[in-house]
């Protein structure tokens, strides 16, 4: 069951892009957009980060910071922020622990065939580690102006 509006931040512990712990507790204090994505280098996934990137001093203006989760590993994460010059902190879910933690590992379907894998949304949380706002229709080439009409 993917989590809602109003439940607490589940504490987690990953790798980040440099291969360092980073607790999901570490976003307690901050607003935060939290957003999975499938994989690393796929066109619909560097659309959503650029777009993320690109609205970024205004997101840091408003008081966000932005993280990215998906499965890749950290070694794939560093390639990705070289390649497209992201600025923000992606994180290695490569058990899917956090993904499932909030309910975004899920069983999915393509050409009639069923698999398991990222179901790509957002997560708004605030200060005290509370979800504010879930994005599940995002717009991968206009995430951050979907965003802004959302929290702006």
């Amino acid at each position: 069951m993917m989590l809602q509006k109003g439940d607490k931040l589940p504490v987690v512990t990953l790798q980040d892009q440099n291969g360092e712990p980073f607790s999901t507790s570490s976003l307690i204090g901050k607003k935060t957009i939290l957003y999975f994505y499938p994989k690393d280098n796929t066109s619909g996934c560097t659309a959503e980060a650029c777009s993320l990137n690109n609205g970024l001093d205004e997101w840091a203006q408003q008081g966000y910071q932005i993280v990215g989760v998906s499965p890749d590993s950290p070694s794939s994460h560093q390639k990705f922020i070289a390649k497209y010059s992201l600025n923000f902190t992606l994180l290695a879910d490569t058990e899917k622990e956090l993904a499932s933690a909030f309910g975004v590992w899920a069983e999915k379907s393509m050409y009639g065939r069923k698999y398991m894998g990222i179901v790509r949304t957002t997560f708004v949380i605030n200060e005290q580690g509370v979800i504010t706002h879930v994005i599940e229709k995002v717009n991968t080439k206009e995430h951050s102006e979907q965003l802004k009409t959302v929290l702006l």
